[in-house]
């Protein structure tokens, strides 16, 4: 499949445009005018006009046995974006990533276009002018679905469909089918079905009149049955109420799970266990790192969002305390509001967290945008405040040159390879040295006949010093109070 097509080789005759007023601001311009250093302030005409193609955006497709499963199963898809503020780079990264999330859900992506615009247009998220001329692409590459960087407007996606006469998808449609096709645990489907709902509830619309005809006399007939509002209700709101019905049963549902994830979270803390949680990007490798720290063996994919439903392993520091480590569902840039909301009782395992390790993908072409991305997620879940540890991962595939300003502007950064090992011990010291520390300090002498204690003082508590005398167990320690309590007939001096 050749990158360019013969339809959009060609430019534009700005004046034509002009004339017909079909669209102000849009022209077709080639590559070599967008350099890195371009932004969208004070665009010109020609340079609004634009489609701009991407390259690379094509699928390869080199294995045989793969490319006769993709023309059976996969869709086609044609991916556009609206490039409205940052660099060029920034707007081809976005349409990057976009593929990455249409290959991740089972399509075979053809081509890439871009528009350069101030802001999305209303009624056609392109320019209305440009449509005409998607139309024809999708043609000439025999695409059967149109993915939108960016959230369309219901008015937007019936426009677009409409005009272009193919399926349309927006970016938050993608995501959401995604996260349905990874859910494993009956938590984690009911939390995207909640958020499918919600999404699909704003969206409702006839087909050639078919959703917004009445029921008539025979309710029965026409599909309303019993709980129908009466035979004036059109097959819109059936469906309206239908989905808000469902809706609310979900909710019940994720409520009564979220008591008992907060019960178990609970008990956690009544033990004293701190516990270590492990965001970030998806795909950075948080389940890997997850596997290298604790040996959990839990799922990792070279896919993105592989981990839906959080993962909580139990493992102990080099000095013997037990603190628990949790891999959480990846973020991503533009993440659903839906998806938040849904997610909102398996995301507070981040925000109820002793320490944040937030994992960065370092060979990815632009970090800290995916750090600025997952500290946007945080806030909105009110995990802002939780001490945080930068783990820049994929070490072994990582540029250190582009590695540099996110260690210079994060001073907590540390780099690692969780597939290699490298920095891992690092990691572990540096974890270990930021978990909670208990806050009693004392000193005993534990008769040996009471080695429950001393297994106490190793889990729960902090030694600083353990000596093995003929009457006892002599430790120096720092222990929550609830243990400092237990321990108080055996004390023999307060440490200062």
């Amino acid at each position: 499949m050749t990158t360019h097509s013969q339809a959009y080789e060609e430019t534009t005759d700005v004046e034509t445009d002009l004339t017909q007023g079909d669209d102000s601001g849009d022209s077709l311009t080639g590559h070599d005018e967008y350099d890195n250093e371009l932004t969208t302030e004070g665009l010109e005409l020609e340079e609004r006009q634009a489609l701009r193609r991407v390259v690379g955006m094509s699928t390869e497709l080199t294995d045989i046995s793969e490319v006769e499963y993709r023309k059976l199963l996969l869709e086609r898809v044609l991916l556009v974006g609206v490039w409205t503020e940052g660099s060029a780079e920034d707007a081809e990264n976005s349409l990057a990533e976009l593929k990455l999330l249409a290959e991740t859900a089972g399509s075979e992506v053809l081509d890439g276009v871009i528009q350069r615009r101030k802001k999305p247009d209303a009624a056609t998220f392109i320019g209305s002018g440009k449509v005409t001329d998607l139309r024809n692409l999708v043609a000439s590459l025999g695409a059967d679905t149109v993915i939108a960087d960016g959230e369309l407007a219901p008015a937007q996606l019936r426009n677009l469909e409409d005009r272009l006469k193919v399926k349309v998808v927006d970016r938050t449609a993608l995501i959401l089918d995604i996260f349905a096709q990874h859910a494993k645990s009956k938590e984690g489907k009911a939390q995207v079905e909640l958020a499918q709902l919600q999404y699909m509830k704003q969206r409702l619309r006839g087909w050639g009149g078919n959703l917004s005809r009445q029921a008539g006399g025979r309710v029965g007939a026409a599909g309303g049955g019993i709980g129908g509002r009466g035979p004036g209700e059109t097959k819109i709101e059936t469906d309206r109420r239908r989905i808000n019905t469902k809706i609310a049963k979900l909710r019940r549902m994720l409520k009564n799970m979220k008591s008992t994830r907060s019960t178990m979270r609970q008990e956690r803390r009544r033990n004293l266990v701190p516990s270590v949680a492990i965001a970030g990007y998806t795909n950075a490798g948080k389940s890997s790192l997850l596997n290298r720290i604790t040996g959990a063996g839990v799922l990792v994919e070279d896919a993105l969002f592989a981990t839906l439903d959080p993962t909580t392993r139990r493992t102990t520091t080099a000095d013997g305390r037990v603190y628990t480590l949790t891999d959480t569902v990846g973020f991503v840039r533009h993440l659903p509001h839906d998806i938040v909301e849904a997610f909102r009782s398996t995301l507070e395992e981040v925000a109820d967290a002793d320490l944040l390790l937030h994992v960065v993908d370092g060979s990815h072409p632009d970090p800290l945008a995916q750090i600025q991305a997952v500290r946007e997620v945080l806030a909105e879940i009110d995990a802002s405040d939780v001490p945080e540890i930068i783990v820049i991962n994929k070490a072994d595939a990582a540029d250190p040159l582009a590695l540099a300003p996110i260690l210079h502007r994060e001073p907590t950064a540390i780099v690692v390879s969780a597939r290699t090992g490298e920095g891992i011990d690092k990691l572990r010291e540096l974890l270990e040295g930021a978990l909670p520390q208990p806050h009693v300090a004392l000193e005993v002498l534990l008769p040996y006949d009471r080695g429950d204690l001393v297994s106490r003082i190793h889990s729960e508590g902090s030694v600083e010093h353990l000596e093995h005398t003929g009457e006892g167990t002599h430790l120096t320690a720092r222990v929550h109070p609830a243990l400092a309590g237990d321990l108080t007939p055996y004390q023999v001096t307060k440490a200062s």
